[in-house]
């Protein structure tokens, strides 16, 4: 993992001459950019024997396994996703589907495609395509997992409970966090969901959601400080 930095430099002179970001204090942002940091699994991507892209409301983690299929980083591309916590009520259509229909407009041939649009968490998500894949005869031993950034560490920790016997490489979007606000995620959602993922990290072990991740002290600091100013609208019932 690379080192974890509680600064965060802007580069851009607009942002230098201003205190906030988005709308949220360049302090705050700090803080945030410890989680983020710390979220991230930073990977070296390897060819692998199947992409599998785990749902979310943030679509371009959609485009990010259409381009690593397209790339030929693996032959398969699974789609994973019902309709979850970010998108109950706010989609139509599972996130799967939804996934699907971008890769597909990006020149991803359906036959290289299967979807699984039933889960609702990340552990549903692996649960669900073990089975899915096991009715199709498949039997892949190295995957490349795609997700948000600030959920690279928990699908991490999550595929290792329900499938440790496979090789795992995750991946995300290539986005810096500064830019990562859209219409979708806005920056509050994001700070809350970093924040709200930690605690789960730290939580999730003991329930046998997933493996245990050392925190570093200097993260879990920022959570607090996080916590402390607010961020706590995506914490878990402990």
């Amino acid at each position: 993992m690379q080192p974890l930095s509680s600064s965060f430099a802007f580069n851009h002179p607009t942002i230098r001459m201003t205190k906030n970001l988005h709308g949220i204090p360049l302090s705050t942002w700090s803080l945030a950019k410890v989680l983020w940091d710390y979220h991230h699994t930073h990977h070296q991507l390897e060819h692998a024997e199947c992409i599998l892209v785990l749902g979310s409301n943030d679509t371009r983690v959609a485009e990010r396994g259409a381009e690593l299929f397209l790339k030929g980083y693996a032959p398969l591309l699974v789609f994973s996703g019902g309709l979850g916590n970010f998108t109950q009520g706010l989609w139509s259509e599972p996130e799967a589907d939804k996934f699907a229909k971008i890769a597909f407009r990006m020149g991803v041939p359906k036959e290289n495609v299967l979807i699984e649009n039933k889960s609702t968490n990340t552990g549903e998500n692996i649960r669900n395509t073990q089975r899915l894949l096991a009715e199709k005869g498949l039997n892949p031993q190295r995957f490349i997992v795609v997700q948000k950034p600030f959920m690279e560490r928990r699908s991490l920790a999550t595929f290792l409970v329900h499938w440790p016997e496979k090789e795992l490489m995750v991946t995300s979007p290539q986005i810096p966090m500064e830019d990562y606000p859209n219409d979708e995620i806005s920056p509050e959602l994001l700070i809350n969901a970093m924040v709200g993922d930690l605690q789960r990290i730290k939580i999730y072990p003991k329930k046998g959601f997933q493996v245990y991740q050392e925190i570093p002290p200097a993260v879990w600091a920022a959570y607090v400080k996080l916590v402390g100013l607010g961020y706590d609208k995506h914490l878990a019932v402990e």
